[in-house]
């Protein structure tokens, strides 16, 4: 006999993970498409070409590769911007730009398992190519925002929290002003892991990685430790990159991304500036965002992302800029659970049919259809057991309404509708499809 087991890292997703999952997903697809975007897929397996040195040394260390049986060299994507850019570079004329795509797939990276982070687990990103307009930078933090809040929404209650803001370029302007441009890679992974391991300790791996000296690390982790409201951070990092180009315009991108955010309905609490977060992939360019809840901060940021305007320039001469973001869906399933917003159902439909009498069976099964006919999730118990034993199987599916008939409901016309949470139950007609279906939506409701 083969013992059934996972590999370490990867999972199986029972009914009750998979429905609040799939409620995630239809939330992110009908936010995307709200502001445009378009629906792509890509294939799991790439030229080991493709992935490689894209990312990071991390990345690359943690992907997925091997030769296939045609003796290609492939990987398995560890994200969907990488494919993406490969994707229209290959398409641009088909599909003309700008384009807005969103993407929502698995991807796989060999790393160490922990809260909410698994060796297999699934992107919803959203991305925009084409343009370096400001405009996709605003946009960008806008859907981040109506992601997040209109997920609280399909999980019952508000769900607080915090898009922090940076843009690449300023702190590239900054190293350019302290003669630290070629080590810009060292340091900014050093600097994204301030939030973890601390000011000492970054100072430690700049000098250590970069070849910093005590004076120009300081200078950095000033920058990244800037505090205080928007117009505060804002005129403290103008006077830190003042005098260069590149500085002074990630400063003006940042003053407008904060501006089109709150014309765009954002408010002022849920974006922040901050000069500390850096990103640990290398082909970020400008603008990067991190989102964290602010009753679980330290399960992570839920949804990350930034521009990267040299990214498809590895596959064609055609500047192709770009930005997005991803929602980190597992990792928000494990917030969600952690703060109890997820209920144990087993079944998507809410209303379960009694299988009470062996004769009615039709009868069941037209009732059933009548209320799937009006948008009412319905399943038929199988078989004629006791009601007890179905009603049990009801609790244990988390269905939320029983319908009850036998031989004395079908001759009187009438069916008990019992509530599964109160256990209470009303009467509802069965010679009247309009006052049924209302009466049980009422319960639903």
């Amino acid at each position: 006999m083969i013992e059934p087991r996972t590999l370490k890292g990867f999972r199986d997703y029972l009914p009750e993970a998979m429905i609040p999952r799939e409620r995630l997903i239809a939330t992110a697809r009908d936010v995307y498409r709200s502001f445009g975007y378009s629906p792509i897929d890509t294939p799991a397996l790439e030229y080991l070409e493709v992935l490689k040195g894209k990312g990071s040394d991390e990345t690359d260390r943690l992907m997925y590769e091997f030769e296939d049986h045609g003796g290609r060299m492939v990987g398995m994507r560890f994200d969907l911007t990488v494919p993406l850019a490969r994707f229209v570079a290959q398409h641009v004329n088909e599909i003309g730009l700008p384009f807005k795509r969103y993407h929502i797939g698995s991807v796989w990276r060999g790393e160490n398992t922990s809260r909410g982070r698994y060796r297999e687990f699934m992107q919803c990103d959203f991305d925009t190519i084409g343009t370096r307009a400001v405009a996709a930078d605003i946009e960008t933090g806008l859907v981040i925002y109506e992601l997040i809040r209109k997920i609280g929404e399909a999980f019952g209650r508000p769900l607080p929290f915090t898009i922090h803001v940076n843009n690449r370029a300023v702190l590239s302007g900054l190293l350019q002003k302290l003669g630290l441009a070629e080590r810009s890679t060292e340091i900014l992974r050093a600097l994204d892991k301030l939030a973890k391991i601390g000011r000492e300790k970054v100072a430690a791996e700049m000098a250590s990685t970069a070849g910093t000296t005590g004076e120009q690390a300081e200078q950095v982790l000033k920058l990244a430790e800037i505090s205080g409201d928007s117009d505060a951070i804002l005129s403290q990092l103008a006077q830190l990159v003042a005098g260069n180009p590149q500085g002074e315009e990630g400063v003006e991108r940042l003053r407008a991304i904060v501006r089109g955010a709150a014309a765009g309905g954002v408010p002022e609490s849920a974006l922040k500036i901050d000069a500390s977060i850096a990103r640990g992939l290398d082909y970020y360019t400008g603008a990067i965002f991190e989102t964290f809840l602010a009753d679980l901060p330290t399960i992570g940021s839920i949804c990350s992302g930034g521009r990267y305007d040299n990214l498809a320039g590895l596959f064609t001469k055609q500047e192709l800029p770009g930005i997005g973001a991803s929602l980190g869906l597992d990792r928000l399933l494990a917030a969600l659970e952690e703060l109890g917003m997820l209920s144990k159902v087993r079944t998507p439909a809410p209303v379960l049919i009694a299988y009470f009498d062996k004769d009615r069976l039709d009868d069941y099964l037209r009732l059933a259809a009548v209320l799937r006919g009006a948008g009412i999730g319905v399943e038929v118990y199988p078989e004629p057991k006791k009601l007890g034993q179905q009603l049990q199987y009801a609790d244990r599916r988390g269905f939320r309404v029983a319908i009850i008939a036998g031989e004395r409901e079908f001759t009187a016309g009438r069916c008990q509708l019992k509530n599964l949470a109160t256990t209470e139950a009303t009467e509802a007609s069965l010679q009247d499809p309009e006052q049924l279906i209302a009466s049980v939506r009422a319960l639903l409701s």
